[in-house]
C-alpha cells in the first residue's frame, strides 16, 4: 500500500540532487521542478520516487606521451569535450570520448608543431569537431579563425583565446574558466613551460620577422598576457 506520510525516505548519496516525480495525481504532471524536491499529499500519503542526479564537474585531463614528451589535454563539461594539441595517432582520443560519452565538439591548437606531426585534421573527420587556431594562423585546411580576447563555451565551461606571439607568430594561450566564471587552468603550448620558456628562433617562413622580433614578441606575451 501508500505509506504514510511519516515513513517518506530520502536521498543521501554524496554528490546527489534528489529529483522528484509525483504519480498518482494527473493534476500536479508538470509542476514539479527539475532538481528540487517536493512532496505531493493526498490526506496523509505521499507516493515518491527518488532518482540519483549526479552532479559531474569539469574535467580537466593530461594525455601525455613520454617519447615525444608532448602533452594533450582532455577538458570536458556537461557532456562536451575539447582536445587541445592532439597527436597524429586519433585513437587514445576516440576511446577516452567513447569511455566518456562525450561529444568532441572543438580541437584546440597552440601553434604550428615542428617536433610532432598533430592529429587535429583526423580527428576533425572523425569526429566532426571544429578546429580552432589563435590569430594569423594561415592554413589550407578548414578552421574557426578566432582573435585575441575570444570567448568559447564548451558545456558551462568558457575559454578565452590570449594571441601570444614569440615562439611562433600564431602561437595561442587558451585560458579556461570553471562553471562559476573562476580561472581555473591555461594551456600555453609551448610559449611557457614549468622553469622554462619557448624558443623564439624556430619561426620558419616568417617574412621579415626575426628571432629578435619573436623574442620581443614572447617577452611581451608573457608579462602582459600570461602573468
Amino acid at each position: 500500500g501508500i505509506p504514510p506520510f511519516s515513513e517518506r525516505k530520502y536521498c543521501d548519496t554524496h554528490h546527489c540532487l534528489c529529483m522528484c516525480l509525483e504519480i498518482f495525481l494527473p493534476q500536479f504532471s508538470g509542476k514539479l521542478n527539475h532538481g528540487a524536491c517536493f512532496f505531493v499529499l493526498k490526506h496523509e500519503y505521499c507516493i515518491i520516487l527518488f532518482f540519483e542526479h549526479q552532479i559531474v564537474p569539469m574535467k580537466v585531463e593530461q594525455i601525455y606521451t613520454g617519447c615525444l614528451a608532448e602533452a594533450a589535454y582532455y577538458i570536458e563539461s556537461e557532456g562536451e569535450a575539447v582536445i587541445i594539441d592532439p597527436l597524429r595517432e586519433t585513437r587514445p582520443y576516440l576511446e577516452k570520448l567513447k569511455q566518456e560519452g562525450a561529444t568532441l565538439k572543438y580541437i584546440f591548437e597552440t601553434h604550428f608543431h615542428a617536433d610532432f606531426v598533430s592529429g587535429h585534421v583526423d580527428l576533425a573527420k572523425k569526429t566532426g569537431a571544429t578546429i580552432v587556431y589563435g590569430p594569423n594562423a594561415q592554413t589550407e585546411f578548414e578552421k574557426m579563425d578566432t582573435v585575441d580576447g575570444q570567448e568559447i563555451k564548451v558545456g558551462k565551461a568558457t575559454f578565452q583565446v590570449l594571441h601570444t606571439p614569440g615562439h611562433t607568430p600564431e602561437s595561442t594561450t587558451y585560458l579556461l574558466r570553471d562553471e562559476q566564471g573562476k580561472e581555473y587552468a591555461i594551456f600555453t603550448g609551448d610559449t611557457l613551460f614549468i622553469g622554462d620558456v619557448g624558443r623564439p628562433d624556430l619561426a620558419q617562413k616568417a617574412g621579415s620577422v626575426t628571432k629578435e622580433d619573436l623574442a620581443g614578441w614572447l617577452f611581451d606575451s608573457l608579462r602582459n598576457k600570461i602573468m
